[in-house]
C-alpha cells in the first residue's frame, strides 16, 4: 500500500475492501485532482468485487472539510463549472456503486466532505463529529448530491434546516435527526465501520446486492411501485442458488458458502 496516495486501498479480505482520504495535511479538501484520484481509486475497488466497501479517513481532524477554497479562490465561474464533471463523477462513482458502502466519520465532515458520506449507505460516526452543509453561506448550493440526498435520510424537515440555515450539527443531533447511523467513541469510528463491514459480508453477497437495489429504487416511487421492486427482486433471489445454500447451511447448522460468481 502507498502511504503517500492520496486515497489509500486496503484489502481486509475477500469481501471488505477499505478506502481511506488520505490528503491529511489539507484535512482532505476536495482538490480537483483529489476528486479524480477518489474516482480512480473507487474503481478499482469495484474491479476488486468486494462483497461490502468501507470509506474512512486517515486524518485524525476530519473525515473531509469540503471543497479545496484556496483551489476554488483561484477559480473563475467558467473554471468551476468545467471542474464540476470530475466531481459528480466521483460522487456518482460511490453512489452507484451495486454492492453496500458503509463510510467511517470522524472529526468534519462538512459540504462535498459530507456529501461523500450521504453517498454511503450506512454512516458510522464517532463523538467528534460535525458534519453540516455550508455552501449557502458562501454563495453556492450543495452540488455533490446533498440537496437530494440528506432530505431522504432525515426528512425534508431537517435537511432543509440545514441546507438554508448552513449550520453544522454535532455527532449527537446528528444521530437524533436520523443523518448518521451509529455513533461511537471518539477514535473508533474507522474501527466500528470495518466491524460493522465484516458483519454485513457474512451475507449473502447477491441477496446483498438485491437489497441495496430495493431500497435505493424504491426511496424514491410511492408505496404501490415499491412493493412492485421488492417483489421482482425476491423473485430473483428466490431462484438464486444463494437461497439454497443459506437454507441447506442453517438447516445444517454451519456457515454458509455462498456460490461463486453470486454478486450480482
Amino acid at each position: 500500500m502507498d502511504e503517500t496516495a492520496l486515497v489509500l486501498t486496503e484489502v481486509h479480505s475477500a469481501d471488505v475492501v477499505e478506502l481511506s482520504l488520505n490528503r491529511v495535511g489539507a484535512l482532505n479538501a476536495l482538490s480537483t485532482g483529489f476528486v479524480r484520484e477518489i474516482y480512480e481509486s473507487v474503481a478499482r475497488a469495484r474491479d476488486l468485487d468486494p462483497v461490502v466497501l468501507v470509506v474512512t479517513s486517515r486524518c485524525e481532524r476530519a473525515f473531509s472539510v469540503g471543497a479545496d477554497l484556496k483551489e476554488r479562490a483561484a477559480m473563475s465561474a467558467a473554471d468551476l463549472i468545467d471542474c464540476r464533471a470530475d466531481f459528480e463523477a466521483a460522487y456518482r462513482s460511490l453512489l452507484e456503486l451495486p454492492f453496500p458502502v458503509v463510510c467511517a466519520i470522524n472529526g468534519f465532515a462538512v459540504g462535498g466532505g459530507f456529501e461523500l458520506a450521504l453517498t454511503c449507505d450506512v454512516i458510522v460516526a464517532d463523538e467528534t463529529a460535525v458534519v453540516g452543509l455550508p455552501e449557502v453561506t458562501i454563495g453556492l448550493i450543495p452540488g455533490g448530491g446533498g440537496s437530494q440526498l440528506l432530505g431522504r435520510r432525515a426528512g425534508w424537515g431537517a435537511a432543509a434546516d440545514l441546507v438554508l440555515t448552513g449550520r453544522r450539527v454535532g455527532a449527537e443531533e446528528a444521530r437524533r435527526l436520523g443523518i448518521v447511523d451509529r455513533l461511537v467513541e471518539p477514535g473508533h469510528a474507522r474501527a466500528a465501520a470495518i466491524e460493522l463491514a465484516t458483519q454485513i459480508a457474512a451475507g449473502s453477497p447477491g441477496a446483498l446486492v438485491l437489497a441495496k437495489r430495493a431500497l435505493r429504487d424504491g426511496a424514491s416511487v410511492g408505496l404501490k411501485e415499491g412493493l412492485a421492486i421488492e417483489d421482482s427482486l425476491w423473485r430473483r433471489a428466490a431462484a438464486s442458488p444463494d437461497r439454497e445454500e443459506g437454507i441447506r447451511a442453517f438447516m445444517e447448522k454451519r456457515p454458509p458458502s455462498w456460490p461463486s460468481h453470486s454478486r450480482g
